[in-house]
């Protein structure tokens, strides 16, 4: 029932381009992270994925949108004029490096270890000594390195839990929503708990700077009508 409202909301949105003919495309990019974004078929779908969508069908601005490993699609929003990625946590070490469109979400960075090690954290400090996997060029592996923490970082995060589990790391560090619960079906579920809430924070399609102003500025507006009509929030509960 889920998939067949999400093929409809889709291909509700897919009718809408046509009032960007003529307007100059924007690229964007994310990465594979199931319910946010993920491939169903050859279409890009999720929970975040959709917002976007829409963010740019009621801006009236074309665009094509792909997932990549993260930190080849943070590379290229740097660096591509006219490029996009989502969901960016939206951090001090960042705010000059893009546009900002949104916020599409608020999120909680959780140290996630096994069940069965019964490890008690109460701050961040004593983590120290623990081996962390995070992903390579994400906020979550740049805040925990800018404190000293011993991280190891990969490419995709699937792999991380697939590490976790075989003793390779102690730790995962995990961006969610606020409120949802990520691990739901999944072959560890149970095996995993959260063991610290260690920051908050805010995420948004970041844009890359040379970004026209008045694309930025239809797409922002979109996005706090979003907010404002519950369409934002009605999203997340999908």
């Amino acid at each position: 029932m889920k998939q067949g409202r999400m093929a409809w909301r889709l291909a509700a949105l897919l009718l809408m381009l046509p009032m960007a003919a003529g307007a100059q495309g924007v690229r964007i990019v994310g990465e594979h992270l199931p319910p946010s974004s993920m491939m169903e078929g050859n279409v890009v779908v999720g929970r975040e994925t959709m917002k976007v969508r829409e963010i740019m069908a009621r801006a009236g601005i074309g665009y094509a949108i792909e997932l990549l490993p993260w930190k080849r699609a943070y590379a290229q929003a740097l660096r591509e004029p006219d490029t996009c990625i989502f969901s960016t946590s939206r951090t001090q070490e960042r705010e000059a490096l893009f546009r900002w469109i949104g916020p599409l979400n608020e999120a909680e960075w959780v140290l996630y270890g096994l069940a069965e090690r019964r490890l008690a954290l109460r701050t961040l400090d004593d983590a120290r000594g623990l081996v962390i996997g995070t992903v390579l060029g994400d906020a979550r592996d740049d805040y925990l390195r800018q404190r000293g923490l011993n991280v190891a970082p990969v490419t995709q995060e699937w792999l991380n839990p697939q590490k976790l589990l075989l003793g390779r790391i102690d730790l995962w560090a995990v961006g969610m929503a606020v409120g949802s619960k990520p691990f739901l079906g999944k072959e560890w579920e149970g095996k995993v708990v959260p063991l610290l809430t260690f920051n908050r924070v805010q995420t948004y399609l970041a844009c890359n700077k040379q970004l026209p102003e008045a694309q930025a500025a239809a797409m922002q507006r979109a996005a706090a009508a979003m907010r404002r009509d519950g369409s934002m929030a009605r999203e997340q509960l999908r």
